[in-house]
């Protein structure tokens, strides 16, 4: 007995440290991983304050020469300021009509019954497997024979319909208690006032994590915008960063002045990032459930 106990108290004593050590090892790892993934930012970052010798020299790695002068090189030659504008006019229309659509969408699969419903929701789904960069041919048509080529609906309209974003909203309403709908019923509360007074008010932590999504999505449209928008002027920050590329000084690619842009570019989806990131999180573990 005295030496179980005796045992007891030594497996006692030394519990509390293998704890500790273990809990250090995972939280190094962490901040390892944590360094890892922040240090192409961190190289962006350092690489925009300097200039084009300071950048081929492979052991500079501190802060360059120029200053915040690439950043106003940036918006001011190069128009840069323009593109982040027209990017966030395009991110937004593209949140709004999405969210919106795929509103009344999910409300009529689950609370309308009207046949073949469960085909019509399949087909829906089926979309996914046809992206925008499968169907670039065709679209270009569509777009060309509506007369949006080099407008704003031709790099809108395509993205406003999301099969992603109406099974989220579906899944989302099929939770909500039946006796909710019933009340409404009973109440004479029609279909726009229950989605605007009831739906609406129990989903906003799925709706800003959708909007959260699909800003940044439409925020990084690079393909579709290049080959629709024929006017420089009218092209979206993606492209504006394949702009800065040719930027050359002395046969030598200025990447300070590309990674002052790229820097640039992270700014608006990483604010919306950091101030919606609670209902993304949200959204993401529903969406894994």
């Amino acid at each position: 007995m005295a030496t179980r106990s005796t045992s007891e108290s030594t497996l006692a004593r030394l519990l509390p440290g293998d704890i500790d050590a273990e809990q250090a090892l995972v939280h190094g790892g962490l901040v390892v991983s944590i360094f890892l993934m922040g240090l192409p930012l961190l190289l962006a970052l350092i690489m925009s304050t300097q200039n084009t010798t300071e950048v081929y020299q492979i052991t500079n790695v501190g802060i360059g020469s120029q200053g915040l002068s690439n950043y106003e090189t940036v918006l001011g030659e190069y128009n840069f300021g323009q593109y982040m504008i027209n990017s966030v006019v395009m991110s937004v229309i593209i949140v709004v009509g999405k969210v919106t659509l795929s509103l009344f969408a999910a409300l009529a699969l689950v609370y309308y019954r009207f046949p073949y419903e469960r085909a019509v929701f399949m087909f829906i789904l089926l979309t996914l497997l046809l992206p925008v960069p499968v169907r670039i041919v065709p679209l270009f048509d569509l777009m060309a024979r509506l007369g949006w080529g080099n407008t704003l609906m031709a790099i809108t309209g395509p993205y406003i319909a999301s099969a992603t974003a109406v099974f989220l909203f579906r899944q989302h309403f099929m939770s909500i208690p039946a006796s909710l709908v019933e009340n409404a019923h009973l109440d004479g509360v029609g279909p726009l006032k229950f989605l605007w007074e009831v739906l609406i008010p129990m989903s906003r932590g799925m709706i800003a994590g959708v909007s959260v999504i699909t800003f940044i999505y439409a925020w990084n449209q690079y393909l579709w915008p290049l080959i629709i928008m024929s006017d420089q002027s009218k092209q979206v920050v993606q492209v504006g960063l394949r702009f800065l590329q040719a930027a050359s000084q002395s046969g030598l690619t200025r990447w300070g002045i590309i990674m002052a842009g790229a820097v640039i570019a992270l700014l608006p989806p990483l604010a919306v990032l950091i101030v919606m990131h609670r209902p993304l999180l949200k959204t993401l573990a529903i969406q894994q459930k």
